[in-house]
Formats: C-alpha cells, structure tokens, sequence
C-alpha cells in the first residue's frame, strides 16, 4: 500500500508543482496586459488563472496532502526524522505560497493588485527553491 501512496503522492506533487510555476508566469503576462491597458488581455487571463487555480493547482495540493498524510500514516518513523520535519516546514512554506499565488489573483481580477511584471518573474521563481531542497530531503535523507 505504501508503494501506491508513493506513487500517488509524486504524481499529485509533479502537478502541484507544474501549476506553482505556470500561475505566476500567468501573472507576469497579467501585468504586462495590465500595464498596455490591453482588456481582452487581461480577462484571458483571469479565465485561465482561476481555471488552473480552481481546476488543477488546489486539487493537487490537497492529493499531495492526502496521499502524503497516508504514508506517514503507514511508516509514522518518518515522524521523528530530521529530514522528515524539515521537508513538512517546507510544505508548509509551500501551502502558503499557494494562497499567496491566490490573493494575487483576486488582486489582479478586481484591478488592485499594484505589483509588476518584474516583481511576479522574482515571485515566480520561489516554488524551485522548495522543489529542490523537497527532492533533496526526500531522496538523501540526510539528517
């Protein structure tokens, strides 16, 4: 069972992870629309970020939830690894760059949201710093 959890776990965070950089791209594009006043543009975008928010970014968080909580469930020893609670901090982290990416979208839907393009390319590269330092823990285990 914990080889099927694995799986389901890394299928749903390959995902999640696809969709933590591909909404603040959207992000950048949103902007730049913003800034040319470009209104076709601009509600394109919308559709697709609440889409990709609603449709595919949040159910996977939460299958990477699920399908995670279930194999600490079957092995709970991971619970008192090193590596095991700094991976989590970093879901942690994750989790709320996640609701981030969202009062940004509700931000840039209402026309409030006064950040540029060149802020959402720096914001859009912090999900791999997670990504790598997460694969790191979980395959070197090192503490």
């Amino acid at each position: 069972m914990f080889l099927w959890m694995k799986a389901l776990h890394l299928m749903a965070m390959v995902t999640w992870f696809a969709a933590l950089f591909y909404l603040p791209r959207l992000f950048v594009y949103h902007a730049m629309a913003r800034d040319r006043g470009d209104e076709t543009a601009i509600a394109y975008f919308e559709t697709m970020e609440r889409k990709l928010y609603r449709g595919i970014m949040t159910p996977s968080m939460i299958a990477v939830l699920v399908f995670g909580g279930a194999m600490l469930y079957l092995v709970p020893g991971f619970l008192g690894q090193g590596w095991m609670h700094a991976k989590l901090l970093l879901v942690v982290l994750l989790i709320g760059y996640h609701h981030v990416c969202l009062a940004h979208m509700k931000r840039l839907a209402a026309g409030t949201c006064d950040k540029s393009h060149r802020y959402f390319r720096v914001f859009n590269e912090l999900p791999v710093i997670g990504l790598v330092l997460i694969v790191l823990l979980a395959v070197i285990k090192p503490f």
